[in-house]
């Protein structure tokens, strides 16, 4: 290490010595010289590999600090902006609403019944509701992922249930997640689980591949990707977006700061 800062130091020294020099002019000519000549630094390296390496994870790790930190600047940036231009989701005249229609809280989800972080999203979401009782409202909404063979073909019996009945397709839902596991055997456990919480197999056999269950998926989707949902599991409380599974004391300081903000009152 201390041969390395020699080379530059030398370098630095003589450039000084011709005169007069500014801080920028300094650089200009330190990086013509190594331009000129890179077996000043290569050498240098060659010849002290492991101080090398050392400077350049020490270097790596400083500029990853940096850009988390502006990462996270950011992002607080965005989400500070969005308490006074919150999100505006659709809740459509026959959305499947949990808990009191009329409260101050309204939580979106856009959930993958066959990912793993979604289950976790899926507790959050109970423990909201056990908080806050009255004053949440819960809507889930489907973002299955390419990538999940099972998860479309979940979304699709639960809008199925749902144009049969919303406490079936609510307990689907519960149970699916609770079980998540078994959905790796894909249809035939989703199928098992839509006739044990009392589904009209008939019924669902027509609806389950229909354009009105499919084009629901699709209108849920396209406004995930419109609010920058990418990935599963995502949230919007009262337009706030959560993207990722944080835990419930995340969200009960969004709700803080709602409140302090005067934007909702209970």
């Amino acid at each position: 290490m201390k041969k390395m800062k020699t080379v530059f130091t030398l370098l630095v020294v003589g450039i000084l010595a011709i005169g007069c020099t500014s801080e920028q002019q300094i650089k200009d000519q330190v990086k013509k010289a190594l331009e000129e000549d890179p077996k000043l630094l290569i050498s240098a390296i060659e010849k002290n590999p492991v101080e090398f390496a050392e400077a350049m994870r020490t270097a790596i790790g400083k500029a990853q600090s940096v850009l988390k930190k502006k990462q996270e600047d950011d992002e607080a940036k965005k989400l500070e902006e969005t308490f006074d231009n919150p999100l505006k989701p659709e809740i459509r005249s026959d959305e499947m609403i949990r808990g009191n229609k009329n409260a101050p809280l309204t939580l979106v989800e856009y959930s993958d019944y066959e990912c793993p972080f979604c289950s976790r999203g899926f507790n959050t979401v109970m423990d909201l509701i056990s908080k806050y009782g009255d004053n949440i409202r819960f809507v889930y909404k489907h973002l299955p992922l390419s990538f999940h063979r099972n998860a479309m073909i979940a979304s699709q019996y639960h809008e199925a249930l749902r144009l049969q009945d919303e406490k079936k397709a609510w307990k689907f839902h519960d149970e699916l997640f609770k079980n998540q596991g078994k959905l790796k055997s894909g249809e035939p456990f989703v199928k098992k689980l839509a006739k044990e919480v009392g589904a009209d197999m008939k019924r669902l056999a027509k609806d389950v591949n229909s354009e009105a269950v499919k084009k629901r998926i699709q209108e849920d989707m396209k406004e995930a990707a419109s609010f920058g949902m990418q990935g599963t599991p995502g949230f919007l409380l009262n337009g706030i977006p959560v993207k990722g599974a944080y835990p419930a004391s995340y969200f009960y300081g969004i709700v803080d700061k709602l409140k302090a903000k005067g934007k909702v009152k209970f």
